[in-house]
Order: C-alpha cells, then sequence, then structure tokens
C-alpha cells in the first residue's frame, strides 16, 4: 500500500484514533515533506478557548513520523522506529486551523539507508505550527532512532 494521505487517514482511525478523533490530518506528503494540518474543535480544545497543547504535539509528530514511514514503505528496508526526546515551544495562542510541516524528507532517506548498513541512526526532524494568519504558534522537534531489522 502506497503512503497516501488517505491511507494515513485510515491508519490513524485504527493504530492513533486520539488523533483521528481530535482532527489531526495529512494534508500531503512525498518523499520531500509531510504537511498535517489540525483545526480548532470542541473535540481537541482547552478551558482557555485554544488548541490543547498534546494536540499540537500529535500533529507535529505525525508531520515527521509519516516521513520515516514514507521512506522506510519506498526503500523496502525492514526497521523499526522509536521516538527517544522531545522538545517544544509555544509561542502564540493556536487557533483556527494550525498547519505543521516537516521538509526534512532527504535526511531521512539518507538515515534510513544508512541505518541497513551502519547501524541505527538518530536524527533531529522538527516541525513548526503555523496558524491562518501565517503566525508560527507552536515549534516541535523530535529525536527520532532508526534501527534496521535483519
Amino acid at each position: 500500500m502506497r503512503i497516501t494521505p488517505s491511507s494515513i487517514k485510515l491508519y490513524t482511525l485504527f493504530k492513533l484514533p486520539a488523533a483521528y478523533f481530535t482532527g489531526v490530518r495529512v494534508k500531503s506528503i512525498d518523499e520531500k515533506q509531510c504537511t498535517v494540518r489540525v483545526r480548532l474543535n470542541f473535540m481537541n480544545k482547552n478551558p482557555f478557548r485554544s488548541m490543547f497543547w498534546a494536540v499540537q504535539g500529535m500533529a507535529a509528530e505525525l508531520s515527521t513520523g509519516a516521513l520515516i514511514m514514507a521512506s522506510l514503505h519506498s526503500s523496502d528496508i525492514k526497521a523499526s522506529m522509536l521516538l527517544i526526546e522531545t522538545k517544544a515551544t509555544f509561542s502564540k495562542k493556536a487557533v483556527g486551523t494550525i498547519t505543521f510541516e516537516c521538509n526534512q524528507g532527504s535526511e531521512v532517506s539518507k538515515a534510513v539507508v544508512k541505518s541497513s548498513t551502519d547501524g541505527p541512526q538518530q536524527m533531529w526532524l522538527h516541525a513548526c505550527g503555523i496558524d491562518s494568519a501565517g503566525d508560527e504558534v507552536s515549534s516541535f522537534s523530535f529525536l527520532w532512532s532508526i534501527k534496521a531489522k535483519n
């Protein structure tokens, strides 16, 4: 099965229901970048009428993790992926539609190939949350580990 926004939507329904029911959706994915959107709604808001930080984290994590999944799928390398560390900053109230984009696909592809020959690889992937006005509302960094299975 190809990695597409539709296939990831189905994946989230069965494997990541919290992301699915809070409205986290992949809008585009290719070998270079992944874009994920989430719209403020009653399922993901906090008492302060903004988006709950964990929902932003799910969207940001999906934008980075989906790139790894797509790279593994296209290279036919069997590997496990593990999130090791997370860093986040919040700079503005998240209301409306927030878009997270990770455009480090070329780095991910290199790390996936390298994991099959040089052992486990670690890399930091970044995703910024941008609101509809073009302002950054949050920034996430994830340390991922990729380990090829023999």
